[in-house]
């Protein structure tokens, strides 16, 4: 009787590592033949929400969007609908708002496409500053912002346009129209 059983042992042994075989065969060949997809999504949130401190532990920048999408390949992040804060406490905070952004990789750099409008509210400091341009590139740790696209400042009734800006939204807030400035005033 022993005969059948190590016979019974030696199908069953000889079954798995052929098993085996077969499915490191089927398992290798499929993954040779896969290809990487060029700029693929490696991960993706339905919000997104980034919040900088500064070296005294304040608030200084929040980064918001309706979409945040990943790609490993170039570790870009692209954000549909981005809204950047910059805080200057007691101050208002400066929002600016655009239609699509990409943040580069390690976040250095956020550049935010389309038209883009920045909003600062009144307060006893001075009057509601609103800023249209468009393609606005950002440097969220400097609070610096800059674009060479036609820009609009309004103030009140006062409307100052240029194309080209620089802006710094820390303390001492600076904003500077580069080339063809030209401004509408009230006379109150």
């Amino acid at each position: 009787m022993k005969p059948k059983h190590n016979a019974f042992y030696g199908y069953v042994i000889a079954l798995a590592i052929m098993s085996s075989l077969l499915a490191k065969i089927f398992i290798n060949d499929d993954i040779e033949h896969r290809e990487a997809v060029p700029h693929s999504a490696d991960f993706f949130s339905a919000s997104y929400e980034k919040w900088q401190m500064n070296e005294q532990g304040d608030l200084s920048s929040h980064l918001t969007a309706n979409k945040m999408t990943h790609y490993s390949d170039d570790g870009t992040t692209h954000l549909e609908n981005p809204l950047m804060f910059f805080y200057n406490a007691p101050n208002p905070a400066w929002q600016i708002h655009a239609e699509t952004g990409q943040l580069e990789k390690g976040g250095e750099t956020l550049w935010l496409n389309g038209n883009v409008e920045i909003e600062r509210a009144a307060s006893s400091q001075g009057r509601e500053l609103i800023i249209h341009t468009s393609n606005l590139q950002v440097f969220p740790k400097t609070s610096f912002a800059q674009t060479s696209e036609f820009t609009e400042l309004r103030s009140g009734n006062n409307i100052t346009t240029g194309t080209g800006m620089k802006a710094t939204f820390s303390t001492p807030v600076h904003l500077e129209l580069l080339a063809k400035v030209h401004g509408n005033y009230d006379k109150k």
